[in-house]
């Protein structure tokens, strides 16, 4: 059930903006997220186009006693859709969208809504390139305000840490820039603090000095995975922070739309980016290509095609997952994850990733905000699709599954962008770091006005 808001007061107080309700005929379709298989109903869905809606929906929220959930694509929105929306506006920032790049300053203005493809494209018109995730429809808000995970990581460190101001309309409809000489302890909050603190209008973000990179993958079929495995654990102890590579064990059905070498089978794959010459690279890539992949693609490519090297699903799709960071892997740790996922086994997963960390992932930036770094070697991502609601409770069972099994080497914290449920926040974050963020937000939105994923 849903709480529907006083249309008439909704409609004087956002006087352009794009607004759904309950029983209204584009409500579904606006309320779905990219992650279909959540179901969230909220009281209303509001689509501004400008900064200007963005607080004439604030205000009008709060003057109806509703909440707001900002939401971009909704790629993590499980966690979000697992409480009640009956007393939510959701905030869908797909009309807000754009990106301006400085080279002169080396940083790239992007608007509240814009996705990486866009990021990544206007970034590589002047030889350049950002730390984005791993897949070109994620949007650039959500990925920074949860860290962000890039495969330049291991040597340039969280996504968050490369944010340089951020532009957020807070809980009484005012828009703030904030920076570190202006709203420092805001910047420092929004970077890290997911949307428990505002509606993001806009971020500045650091550009890398890369036209082309050193990236790509390798292919077994599942049944080399005995072999592939061990290989690529033992070869992350020793890698340098100029690798940033995953492992995943995956699955595919047999359908046309798949290309012949994945359509109908349980492959390994290693993927990822080195940050050094040809010559050097593939030396550091030599045991793995050792190995004898059946496919093999890394060499050097403009750094726009890194976004499509993970073949991640290009559609919305129905997923549930579950994720855990875990320590060093010796050898009981990697058969332990070869019972689950290896030949033989019927996990039920799409994939079971191991994304490597360490490098400048782990270490604390002085200079950073509220979530800095991720201690730990490995995140544990593991992904069921989810067509229905039974298929949806066998794939978290599958996915949760492969985490107990690792939970020996399992840590406290946890990545909040690879988190699909609901958790305990303080432990996306360092003990006193947790607790100043919550100083902050309750400094900023007292009333808590604003719903996140994961809240605070």
């Amino acid at each position: 059930m849903t709480t529907t808001p006083d249309r008439t007061l909704l409609a004087r107080l956002t006087t352009s903006c794009e607004i759904h309700l309950p029983g209204d005929p584009g409500y579904d379709a606006a309320r779905i997220p990219w992650n279909t298989a959540v179901d969230q109903r909220p009281a209303a869905v509001a689509i501004p186009r400008s900064v200007a809606e963005v607080q004439d929906v604030v205000r009008a929220a709060a003057a109806t006693g509703l909440r707001v959930a900002p939401q971009s694509t909704g790629h993590g929105a499980a966690a979000l859709g697992e409480g009640s929306l009956a007393d939510v506006v959701l905030l869908r920032l797909s009309g807000l969208t754009g990106v301006t790049v400085d080279p002169g300053a080396g940083t790239a203005r992007v608007l509240g809504g814009t996705l990486w493809r866009d990021v990544v494209g206007a970034a590589a018109q002047h030889g350049r390139a950002v730390l984005h995730g791993s897949a070109p429809d994620v949007a650039v808000a959500g990925f920074v305000l949860g860290g962000g995970l890039s495969f330049y990581g291991r040597r340039h460190g969280l996504a968050a840490n490369s944010v340089t101001a951020i532009e957020v309309v807070t809980a009484d409809g005012t828009l703030v820039r904030a920076t570190a000489e202006q709203d420092r302890d805001l910047l420092w909050a929004l970077r890290g603090g997911g949307g428990n603190l505002g509606v993001v209008v806009a971020i500045e973000i650091g550009l890398l000095p890369y036209a082309d990179v050193f990236a790509g993958m390798l292919l077994w079929d599942r049944e080399r995975a005995g072999d592939v495995v061990p290989a690529w654990v033992e070869w992350t102890r020793t890698a340098p922070e100029s690798a940033t590579t995953s492992l995943r064990v995956m699955s595919f059905p047999p359908i046309p739309e798949l290309p012949p070498f994945l359509s109908g089978r349980d492959i390994v794959v290693i993927d990822g980016a080195v940050l050094e010459s040809d010559e050097t690279a593939a030396e550091l890539l030599a045991p793995l290509r050792a190995l004898e992949p059946e496919l093999d693609t890394f060499g050097r490519i403009p750094a726009t095609a890194v976004l499509d090297m993970h073949m991640d699903p290009p559609e919305p799709s129905p997923a549930v997952a579950d994720h855990a960071v875990l320590g060093p892997l010796d050898a009981a740790g990697v058969a332990a994850f070869l019972a689950q996922v290896g030949p033989g086994t019927t996990s039920g997963l799409t994939f079971a990733e191991l994304r490597q960390l360490g490098g400048a992932f782990a270490r604390p930036d002085a200079a950073g905000g509220a979530l800095s770094h991720v201690p730990g070697s490995y995140a544990l991502f593991c992904v069921a699709m989810a067509p229905t609601p039974q298929a949806a409770v066998a794939g978290r069972a599958a996915a949760f599954s492969v985490v107990r099994a690792l939970s020996a080497w399992s840590q406290t914290g946890l990545v909040p962008t690879f988190t699909e449920t609901r958790v305990d926040t303080s432990r996306f974050y360092d003990g006193d770091d947790w607790s100043a963020l919550c100083r902050v937000r309750d400094a900023v939105d007292p009333g808590r006005l604003f719903v996140a994923n994961h809240g605070l």
